[in-house]
């Protein structure tokens, strides 16, 4: 039996509310349970005061607190004018999640780059001199082998 048909089973026995097609029920409970879990990381984040929150961070991670916070609000407010019947994509929040894109790009950017190794400039030319082949002059070899043709 395929999950799809179980779940039809399941949520048959469920008596599944007939005001939305059985099709979407699965996403509706997906979307239930994120709703959910947001809830709680909402309850665990307002139980500790912003201040003290920011205080235990660096300056950086200030940063990223603030964007996320400031990219979830403005994430909500496009669900909410979605369900509203209004069409995010022409309201002035789609500029908004834009602009805070571009700023949580900056941080990664610079966060980023405090992770990338730095290049110590004297012995990356040493070992490349030393790795690279040099031949050897061609009257060197001969006077090589005069000399131990001589003795």
């Amino acid at each position: 039996m395929k999950s799809f048909e179980l779940e039809l089973i399941v949520m048959a026995g469920e008596g599944i509310n007939e005001d939305y097609p059985v099709e979407i029920h699965e996403y509706l409970s997906t979307f239930e349970n994120s709703i959910g879990a947001v809830d709680e990381m909402l309850k665990t984040m307002m139980s500790v005061s912003r201040n003290e929150l920011l205080q235990k961070l660096d300056p950086l991670e200030q940063a990223k607190v603030d964007l996320v916070s400031a990219y979830t609000l403005n994430s909500m407010f496009w669900v909410y004018l979605a369900t509203q019947g209004v069409n995010p994509k022409e309201h002035p929040v789609k500029q908004e999640l834009e602009r805070i894109r571009v700023y949580m790009n900056r941080v990664k950017e610079i966060t980023d780059k405090k992770k990338a190794g730095k290049l110590d400039r004297g012995a990356a030319s040493r070992f490349v001199k030393n790795a690279l082949w040099e031949p050897k002059p061609k009257n060197a070899s001969k006077v090589a082998n005069k000399g131990k043709s001589k003795n």
